[in-house]
């Protein structure tokens, strides 16, 4: 069986004509919430593909109408659904918190710091928990900082700035 990732939930219903609100789960909503992309909507242990019809944007959600989605009502059946897409249907050089958790972390110089033990944040403003010898180190997912991601290898190079490791350091392990 092909594997599927996460890419967003359902919020809820909008409107009447069958529209839902998601939560994006994605970097890319704009690509992933795309009219014509084929979704597989899963919810209480069933799986159905549904074609994205229409598509627009409110405060960064996608409001979505799904193929087979009529009614006020269809929708609102569809509350708390996962919203996945098959791995094969996602461009290259992706990746998701779970494919980073357990990464090794290095710096530029190939001087280890730790491993991944966590993904924390929003995704446009993601953390990477880095547990190193005196504890935890916050990372963030910004360009400048992490240089390299290489889930498959279990890598991740970063660049960071003089004393970020020390500042956001778990208090009382220095």
């Amino acid at each position: 069986m092909t594997e599927l990732l996460l890419v967003g939930t359902v919020a809820r219903a909008h409107g009447n004509k069958g529209q839902v609100i998601v939560n994006p789960e994605t970097d890319f909503p704009q690509e992933r919430f795309a009219e014509g992309n084929l979704l597989v909507v899963e919810q209480a242990g069933t799986a159905v593909e549904r074609t994205i019809r229409s598509v627009r944007f409110q405060q960064g959600r996608p409001i979505v109408a799904l193929d087979g989605v009529e009614t006020m009502d269809d929708a609102e059946a569809l509350a708390g659904a996962a919203l996945k897409m098959p791995a094969a249907a996602l461009p290259r050089n992706t990746y998701y918190r779970h494919d980073l958790v357990g990464c090794e972390v290095k710096d530029t110089d190939g001087r280890a710091i730790g491993r991944v033990t966590d993904v924390q944040g929003p995704i446009e403003r993601s953390l990477l928990v880095v547990g190193e010898g005196r504890g935890e180190v916050m990372i963030p997912m910004v360009e400048g900082i992490v240089v390299d991601v290489d889930p498959t290898g279990r890598v991740i190079v970063v660049d960071l700035p003089d004393g970020l490791a020390r500042v956001n350091a778990t208090p009382g392990h220095d």
